[in-house]
């Protein structure tokens, strides 16, 4: 389904069929497991937690539950359901983001201010809205166009729901107490645990985990971007051709343990490691380490998690690092970021996304000790930075409507990352998924994978 021009439609009168169509009965059973996600994510925290805003990049576990119930509001049901009545109008304010055409907008930094409405009055919002919703979808009021758009809202709130971590993450860390999202689940704690006997000197049984090998990958003309099956965002089309010089592309993620020896080889204080506005930023925020590392007394490295404090383990993928100390490691490691294009075109040739409910871990798990070239999906278990710019492919076209500053007006000042990660939910992984951030950010799920030219 085409998800351009539907933002602007008018409501439509309901039909007199009942019966759902076999398209409308899969999308109401997705649109009820996407919300029901969402709650589920926020069942263990207080009415406390759920209030704070730890910094202006993130926002309140309660905010997104009610954005992403205005999306529907706004988006689908206002435009498309007559009868359909706000729960609140004053909370269209409140809880739009950044859609200037939608109105005035409640600032981005003061959301943790927003103490009204209530935890309980946002669920109630976000039963009636989805009381709406299945009274929409069956009524058979769902037209192919209006379907799109609602799968948009689902995997805008997916966005969210790996946001609803990352942030509590941030928030947590802020807290003297270090109080766990979640307790550890025994056997990942048992994998976690393996190999992580390592001190300040580096030392210990395996620093890096399984030795990384060099896939080599074609140059030439290669074809990116989504493909036309199944969902995909404004941002991943057209598809198209690039061209690339043949490369090497490494088998997995950077490693803790590898990152280690970077930060022991005094990488924070060697500025020709560093790009300027990255050294600038090591500076200005004391940059030592990935953000939640931390050493005690003894001689020991310790990590913040979902779980809580955690002995360091080597042998996990590096993650919270920004785009600037990815490209530092890279330098340091005598290789480079790749592009997106470059890891678009080696992903065609890799095992399909792993779409496991890996949401359920909250942490990257340990990289396998031995591994042959290329078994590993290359799609998690963190984001991984590459060396492009978000910028429109050639002939991209916003969506069209209300939809239209989705994406594209973000296309300035961000870099792009591939892959996935633990946090991201299940089903939502593709290879064509680009990712956005600022080069500074660091509180997301994001690592590096090194590429070097052939």
């Amino acid at each position: 389904m085409d998800i351009d021009a539907i933002c602007d439609r008018r409501a439509r009168s309901t039909p007199t069929d009942l019966c759902l169509a076999p398209e409308q009965a899969t999308l109401l059973e997705r649109f009820r497991e996407v919300r029901r996600a969402s709650s589920e994510l926020a069942s263990g925290l207080t009415a406390e937690d759920q209030c704070v805003q730890s910094m202006a990049d993130a926002s309140p576990t309660k905010w997104h539950l009610a954005h992403t119930s205005w999306f529907f509001e706004a988006m689908v049901l206002q435009l498309n359901d007559p009868a359909y009545r706000c729960f609140d109008v004053r909370y269209a304010r409140l809880f739009n983001s950044y859609y200037q055409a939608l109105g005035p907008r409640h600032t981005r930094s003061l959301r943790g201010m927003l103490t009204r409405p209530t935890c309980d009055e946002i669920h109630c919002y976000r039963r009636h809205v989805d009381e709406a919703m299945e009274s929409m979808l069956q009524a058979g009021q769902a037209d192919s166009e209006t379907a799109a758009l609602i799968e948009l809202g689902l995997n805008h709130e997916q966005q969210h729901q790996e946001l609803i971590l990352t942030d509590i993450k941030h928030a947590f860390y802020l807290n003297p107490l270090r109080p766990a999202y979640r307790s550890v689940d025994p056997m990942q704690g048992v994998r976690r645990l393996e190999g992580c006997a390592i001190d300040k000197s580096g030392s210990g049984p395996d620093v890096a985990g399984h030795p990384v090998q060099w896939i080599p990958q074609p140059g030439g003309p290669q074809e990116v971007g989504h493909a036309g099956s199944g969902f995909g965002f404004d941002n991943e089309k057209p598809r198209h051709l690039v061209l690339l010089r043949p490369f090497r592309l490494a088998s997995r993620p950077v490693s803790c343990g590898e990152y280690l020896q970077f930060i022991l080889d005094g990488g924070y204080q060697r500025p020709e490691l560093w790009l300027s506005d990255g050294w600038d930023a090591v500076q200005a925020h004391g940059w030592r380490a990935p953000l939640y590392w931390e050493t005690d007394d003894s001689d020991g490295f310790n990590i913040f998690t979902l779980h809580g404090m955690q002995p360091l383990c080597p042998n996990e993928p590096v993650c919270h690092v920004s785009f600037y100390e990815a490209c530092a490691y890279a330098a340091w490691a005598d290789a480079r970021l790749p592009t997106e294009f470059e890891w678009e075109a080696a992903a065609s040739r890799w095992p399909a996304p792993d779409q496991r409910a890996r949401a359920t871990r909250f942490h990257p798990e340990p990289l396998p000790q031995t591994s042959a070239p290329q078994t590993e999906p290359i799609c998690g278990p963190v984001w991984q930075w590459t060396r492009s710019s978000y910028d429109p492919y050639p002939g991209y076209r916003p969506y069209s409507g209300l939809a239209s500053e989705y994406n594209g007006k973000f296309m300035v000042g961000q870099l792009v990352l591939r892959g996935g990660s633990c946090a991201t939910p299940p089903g939502h992984i593709r290879t064509s998924y680009r990712n956005f951030f600022a080069p500074a950010a660091r509180w997301q799920f994001s690592g590096l994978r090194l590429a070097t030219d052939a």
